[in-house]
């Protein structure tokens, strides 16, 4: 049986925009640091085309530590963050709430690269969830509340703790608070 945390290809295939939108935002983090290194804009483009269904989950799966790796070339928070936010939406076909750790690491990012952390990362996440179609949105109640389900990445690890878990859980509550 497949974890709640996996959601259905289809909706992967929905929130994987969606997640590559949250991770392009702070792109230019990453890139302003390691201006050389492609892999974490590789993965957004691979995620647009999973979510066009242009490429296959078998084979984004085999690939999706690939950004991850990126956030070793660089030591700014922000451009670690925004890395790893890449890393995040190409995980997304293989598991939706990937998506939900991609908008995280985006808010982060986004925090970390300016002086009032709290509010930059607020009105982040206040454009991810203004940015949200009402079918993503829908897609992503369907995962488990962060911390709830182990078998995932919205388990009582990394993504639970600290300003990524306050992330998702503001996340979660906006979906709450969504028409749908």
């Amino acid at each position: 049986m497949p974890s709640p945390q996996s959601l259905s290809e289809d909706d992967r295939r929905l929130v994987a925009s969606w997640a590559a939108d949250c991770a392009e935002r702070v792109l230019s983090l990453f890139e302003a640091e390691a201006p050389g290194d492609d892999r974490p804009r590789d993965a957004i483009a691979r995620t647009r085309a999973f979510a066009r269904g242009d490429l296959t989950a078998a084979g984004e799966i085999k690939r999706r530590f690939v950004a991850g790796r990126a956030a070793g070339a660089v030591t700014s928070r922000s451009a670690v963050a925004a890395a790893r936010a890449a890393a995040q939406a190409a995980g997304v076909a293989h598991m939706g709430a990937h998506a939900l750790g991609a908008a995280a690491y985006a808010a982060r990012a986004a925090g970390a690269a300016e002086t009032d952390a709290s509010a930059a990362a607020a009105r982040e996440l206040q454009w991810q969830l203004e940015r949200m179609s009402d079918e993503v949105a829908s897609a992503l109640r369907q995962l488990p509340p962060l911390g709830h389900d182990s078998a995932g990445p919205l388990g009582p690890g990394l993504l639970a703790s600290g300003d990524l878990g306050d992330h998702i859980r503001a996340i979660q509550a906006g979906l709450k608070d969504r028409d749908g």
